[in-house]
């Protein structure tokens, strides 16, 4: 009977979290000035890392109050988290480095060169090291977070934006310009495959789901589902325009491309080769980037006000001044 039970449980809770729309919950303001791009929750305290400028601000998860900044980052870009070693690692793009930052005081250690504009950045569990994506160099920086050296560079032959690793020595790549995923053999520090997304282009976000074995690549109004071992494209599915990150929850088996048109397209992977559009939440334009918390199931999205593009003008428009926020969905 408590078998049965337990079932009926997990069938109700998972049929709920299938059903349950995204919904704005808060918003957190930040008044100082600058551009932004990845953020990040801490793995260890409820604080959000926010990259602004030339800054990382860090805000309490739940009431978006100030705990820390971290300055002299410039161009930041993403944030990553080094537990065994304590440590916090901070790109910077137009620095050409890395900020190394205890990841309990959050005061700076160290400073690391890397290659050409360093864009995300993220710890890779199989080699226990941090790696960059250098978006000029084309290549990636491969650091030792316990000495804060540089051990290696892979060049990728195109510009890196984003990565991820199946935790056993493999590492994908997105490259934005030759509209692929690179895979990386870490063992050998080479390039082993060029996967191509064509007809998607500009690929940005990407993550992977390690039980399914699928990449999850997002591009120029489409998602692209890969299979990790063969690259075979199993799925592509329309989305919202302008998406550069994308987020899979491994609980609710729910992928969410954040679309800097202003939306949040849900989706539910089914199982490995089907997959269903839940909606197109409504977040706010420029919320172009996403990061998940897994242990709350909420998503965090940076964005700003924005001003009119001037008679005649085309591209992005400027920034209110004093307008930067991040949007809490869940």
């Amino acid at each position: 009977m408590k078998k049965y039970i337990s079932v009926v449980v997990f069938l109700l809770v998972n049929s709920i979290l299938f059903c349950q729309k995204l919904s704005l919950v808060n918003t957190f303001h930040i008044a100082s000035p600058g551009g932004w791009d990845y953020l990040k929750v801490s793995p260890v305290h409820d604080w959000l890392y926010v990259s602004h400028g030339t800054q990382v601000n860090i805000l309490n998860k739940t009431s978006g109050d100030s705990v820390d900044v971290i300055l002299n980052t410039p161009g930041v870009h993403g944030i990553a988290f080094d537990e065994i070693n304590h440590k916090g690692f901070i790109s910077n793009g137009r620095g050409n480095s890395v900020t190394v930052f205890d990841i309990n005081t959050n005061a700076t250690l160290a400073q690391i060169p890397t290659g050409a504009n360093p864009d995300a950045i993220t710890y890779e569990p199989f080699t226990k090291t941090i790696i960059t994506c250098n978006g000029r160099g084309k290549n990636l920086t491969m650091i030792d977070p316990a000495t804060n050296k540089v051990l290696d560079s892979i060049v990728i032959g195109g510009k890196p934006e984003t990565a991820v690793s199946d935790d056993h020595g493999l590492f994908y790549v997105n490259v934005e310009d030759k509209n692929e995923i690179a895979v990386v053999d870490l063992k050998t520090k080479t390039v082993i495959h060029h996967w191509s997304l064509l007809p998607a282009e500009e690929p940005t976000g990407l993550a992977y789901n390690a039980n399914t074995h699928r990449l999850f690549a997002g591009c120029d109004k489409s998602l692209v589902v890969l299979d990790s071992k063969s690259g075979e494209v199993k799925s592509r599915i329309s989305i919202g325009e302008g998406c550069d990150g994308v987020s899979f929850d491994p609980v609710t088996k729910r992928i969410y491309t954040a679309n800097g048109s202003g939306t949040v397209t849900v989706i539910h992977e089914d199982d490995a080769d089907h997959y269903t559009i839940l909606e197109n939440a409504i977040s706010k334009r420029g919320a172009r980037t996403i990061t998940l918390d897994e242990k709350t199931h909420t998503i965090y999205l940076p964005t700003a006000d924005f001003l009119p593009l001037p008679v005649g003008q085309q591209g992005r428009p400027p920034m209110k001044p004093g307008s930067f926020q991040i949007l809490v969905m869940k």
